[in-house]
This record gives structure tokens, C-alpha cells and sequence, in this order.
């Protein structure tokens, strides 16, 4: 796992994580691979929390592909028994050749049927293999499958990776007319963009990000100055910053800086309620 763990709102609850960087042949098309692994107490749950990146996923489960959209919201999924993944952030120029409508998954997992990707992620993921040579073989054959099969990024693509990675690195860009301006492009241009390769407005994209910074940032310490963040993050105030906490995760900045503090929720008796039905791990 690389030290990046900003959209996971509860670090030390994850299970075995392993964030690859793409490989060259994929860089335009993929951000990163990531691959959890676990094994679960039999009867419990580990339920996984995310504020997710603004972007899809693609995913290889033992049993399925899956496609997971854009969320709007705090995302899980409920981990039980023994189990693996291996999925793609997908960049923007990629998303266009798995939907024509990303605004359509928002907050949906989406079931592909691509059974050449699933049989050479599985094979590598159930060798006998040490466990990097595995993670290594499956990364790689998705790299491979994905350079087969995703055509390269046209122009718009090229502008649309673009407008992803300035939104996401730049904290100075607070607002969609200030991309724009470094893009050299209107504002209506990043908003066809994103609808098209994205799913979510700029605007959305711009507060996601934001959200991700204020929530690591009051992750674990419990004399974090919230009202600072929020200056610091570019909101008009403390009570700006708390109303996008309620309105996407559902709790306030107090209480998630007092809950993050004991690494979140534990592993629970597994009840039989409350799962999510995709993956959304980015």
C-alpha cells in the first residue's frame, strides 16, 4: 500500500491493500490498480468506508467484472469469509469506452461481461505463487488487456485526463471557472468533459476533493482545528465545511475526528443487513 490514504475514511480497518501504479502502456488510461485481500473471522463483517475519488472503477472479483461508477456519497462494502479483488481507477479517457452515460453509474456497480479479463486476473490471483509475484502477474495481465482492448485517448480524452489531474492535485483550484482559466477552455467545454468521461460535474469533482484533504486531515488528531481546515481548504467557513460532511458522509467533522481516532468500525457479527453490491475502492 502506498502512504496515499486519502478516500479511506478508516485506514487501520482495511484489510491486506495494495495500491500498483500503472505501467507505462496504461498511464494514460488507468491512475492506479489496486488489490485487497482478506480473511474474515467466520460470522463477522469488516465493513470498509470510502470517500471515494470522483472517477470509475473497473474490478475483477473471483466470480465477475464489474464496473463501479462515480459515488455521490460515503460508499462501503462488507467484507466476509476469504475473498480478493483487483481492480483499475480508471482515468477519464477511459471511462468513454466502457459507457457512453457515466452519469448513469453514479453510485451503481455495474456487472461487465469481459470473461478474457476476468480469466487472466483469476488465474494470477489464484496461483500457488508468492503472494507479489501474484499481485504482480494480475496487475500485469490487466495492463495487458487493457492496452489490447481500450483504444488509445483522442483528444478529447487527452484534455479530459488533464482536467482530472489539475482538479485533483491542485488545491488552488476552488472553483470550475478557475480550471478553466489554466486549461485554457470554457467552463461549458469542462462541463461537457465531465459528463462525458466522468460522471460528475467539475464543481463536484473540485468538492470531493476537498472533502477527501479535510477528512485526512482531521484523521487522528483530536486538536485538529476544524475552522482551520476549512480556511485552509478554501470553504467560506467552519460551517460550510460541516454541511458537506453531513451532506455526503452523513456525520459531522467533530465526530468523525473522534471516531477515526480508534480506527473506525471493527469487525462485527455479520447480521445479514447492509451490504453494498460493488466495489467502489478508490
Amino acid at each position: 500500500m502506498t502512504g496515499d490514504w486519502r478516500g479511506v475514511l478508516y485506514p487501520a480497518e482495511l484489510p491486506t491493500f495494495h495500491r500498483v501504479p500503472a505501467p507505462v502502456r496504461v498511464a494514460s488510461l488507468v491512475r492506479w490498480f489496486w488489490i485487497p485481500e482478506w480473511n474474515i473471522t467466520a460470522g463477522r463483517v469488516s465493513r470498509q468506508e470510502l470517500i471515494a475519488f470522483p472517477a470509475c472503477n473497473l474490478a475483477v472479483e473471483p466470480e465477475l467484472v464489474g464496473l463501479a461508477g462515480p459515488t455521490t456519497r460515503r460508499s462501503f462494502r462488507d467484507l466476509s469469509g476469504r475473498g480478493w479483488a483487483v481492480g483499475a481507477l480508471l482515468r477519464p479517457a477511459a471511462v468513454a469506452w466502457f459507457t457512453a452515460e457515466p452519469t448513469h453509474l453514479c453510485d451503481r456497480y455495474e456487472i461487465l461481461d469481459l470473461p478474457q479479463l476476468h480469466a487472466v486476473v483469476a488465474a494470477a490471483m489464484t496461483s500457488d505463487e508468492a503472494d507479489d509475484e501474484r499481485r504482480t502477474r494480475a496487475v500485469e495481465g490487466f495492463a495487458d488487456w487493457l492496452a489490447a482492448t481500450v483504444p488509445a485517448p483522442d483528444t478529447d480524452g487527452v484534455l479530459a485526463n488533464a482536467m482530472a489531474e489539475l482538479i485533483d492535485g491542485d488545491q488552488s483550484v476552488l472553483q470550475v471557472t478557475d480550471a478553466a482559466a489554466r486549461l485554457g477552455v470554457s467552463v461549458r467545454t469542462l462541463q461537457r468533459l465531465a459528463r462525458r468521461h466522468v460522471g460528475v460535474s467539475p464543481l463536484a469533482m473540485i468538492r470531493r476533493r476537498r472533502l477527501q484533504e479535510a477528512a485526512e486531515r482531521l484523521r487522528g488528531d483530536p486538536t485538529t482545528d476544524i475552522a482551520a481546515v476549512a480556511a485552509d481548504l478554501g470553504y467560506s467557513d467552519h460551517a460550510h465545511l460541516a454541511g458537506d460532511f453531513r451532506t455526503v458522509l452523513g456525520f459531522t467533522p467533530s465526530s468523525y475526528r473522534g471516531s477515526s481516532l480508534g480506527g473506525g468500525p471493527a469487525a462485527k457479527p455479520l447480521d445479514g443487513g447492509g451490504s453494498v453490491a460493488g466495489w467502489t475502492p478508490r
